[in-house]
C-alpha cells in the first residue's frame, strides 16, 4: 500500500471582503484559509469531507492556533501548507503554514477529533487512521 498524502499546498489570493480597515487581511479569515487548507488536502488524497460527514464520520475542531508573523494584504496572492502532524485512534492534528513568496506570514495547529452524530468520540475512519504519527516533512 502506498504512503498517503500528508501534505498539500493550495494557492489564495486575498480578497478585498476578507480585509480589515488596516487593508490587512483579517485575523478571523486565517482560521477560514485553515480549513480550506484541511479540505483541500484530504480531496487531493481522494476523500470528499462530505462522504465523510454521510458515513457519520465528523470532525469537530477541538483546539486551534495561530501564530501571525507578518501581514498579508488585499489581492496577495498566498500559498497554504496543510500538513498531517500527528493522528490518534480517534483525533488528527494539523499544521499549517502560509507564505507569501518565500516568507512566512502565519503558522498554526489544530486537533480534530472524529465524533458520530450524538457527539461521542469515535476512532477515525480507515481512510483516515491509515497514516502514521511521524510529523510531517516542513518546507
Amino acid at each position: 500500500m502506498s504512503e498517503p498524502l500528508r501534505s498539500h499546498e493550495v494557492s489564495i489570493r486575498v480578497r478585498y471582503a476578507e480585509t480589515d480597515r488596516m487593508g490587512l487581511l483579517h485575523n478571523a479569515t486565517y482560521l477560514v484559509y485553515f480549513e480550506l487548507g484541511r479540505i483541500e488536502l484530504l480531496r487531493a488524497r481522494g476523500i470528499a469531507y462530505r462522504d465523510l460527514e454521510d458515513q457519520g464520520f465528523l470532525l469537530v475542531l477541538s483546539r486551534i492556533e495561530v501564530k501571525y508573523r507578518s501581514p498579508a494584504r488585499y489581492d496577495d496572492v498566498l500559498t497554504l501548507r496543510t500538513s498531517v502532524a500527528r493522528t490518534t485512534m480517534a483525533s488528527v492534528d494539523h499544521r499549517y503554514e502560509l507564505f507569501r513568496d518565500d516568507t512566512l506570514l502565519a503558522e498554526g495547529l489544530s486537533t480534530l477529533v472524529c465524533v458520530d452524530r450524538q457527539g461521542h468520540v469515535q476512532r477515525l475512519p480507515p481512510a483516515l487512521s491509515r497514516e502514521d504519527a511521524a510529523p510531517a516533512t516542513g518546507r
